[in-house]
């Protein structure tokens, strides 16, 4: 006999990125999405390189990982070194396999604005949009380049207004929504920038 499905389903965030560094607009929209979309954490997906970003430009990766547990500071943030063990590098590949591994989680993608602006771009990015809803957060600068975006234009019948963005997880996807009141003006790269 197989044992019953567990009623309740985890509900998960996912902020995948380089983190080089991380830094308190990383902090900030996980909290934010930890309340808003009603989650029960947040990971954070540290990724070893992005294909469109230069390998040279990263610092090692325990270096980034140390400082992204020592950003993250809150019991809800998880940072999480799965695409290093499973040796992934692209959001599509990264979906898939966390989903197969997880059927009992509920999970939606985290993203800012500038990700949406050049989401188009990501290896088939149809199909991110097919395996879980996301969530995306308002950037300086970005927010009407995001909406215009490719991505964004196909998606719109899909966008849910943020007073419904609770009932986010565990919508059949597509679905996503947009949220413009966060607009944390911190970057990696102008903090990299500002280093050198």
């Amino acid at each position: 006999m197989t044992p019953p499905k567990p009623s309740y389903r985890r509900r998960i965030g996912l902020l995948g990125g380089s983190f080089n560094p991380p830094h308190e607009g990383h902090r900030e929209i996980s909290l934010a999405a930890l309340e808003r979309l009603r989650l029960d954490a947040v990971w954070w997906l540290a990724s070893p390189g992005n294909p469109l970003k230069d390998a040279k430009d990263y610092a090692p990766y325990d270096e980034r990982m140390a400082l992204a547990r020592r950003t993250a500071n809150h019991p809800d943030i998880v940072v999480s070194d799965f695409e290093r063990r499973h040796n992934l590098q692209c959001t599509v590949d990264t979906l898939e396999r966390i989903i197969e591994l997880n059927p009992d989680t509920d999970f939606i993608w985290l993203m800012g604005a500038d990700s949406l602006a050049s989401f188009h771009r990501w290896k088939n990015w149809a199909r991110i949009a097919e395996l879980a809803p996301f969530a995306v957060f308002s950037r300086p600068s970005y927010g009407e380049a995001a909406l215009a975006s490719e991505a964004a234009t196909t998606l719109a019948p899909f966008r849910l207004e943020t007073d419904n963005a609770g009932e986010l997880a565990g919508m059949e996807p597509p679905a996503w929504v947009y949220f413009s009141d966060i607009d944390n003006p911190l970057s990696s790269t102008a903090i990299r920038t500002d280093r050198s």
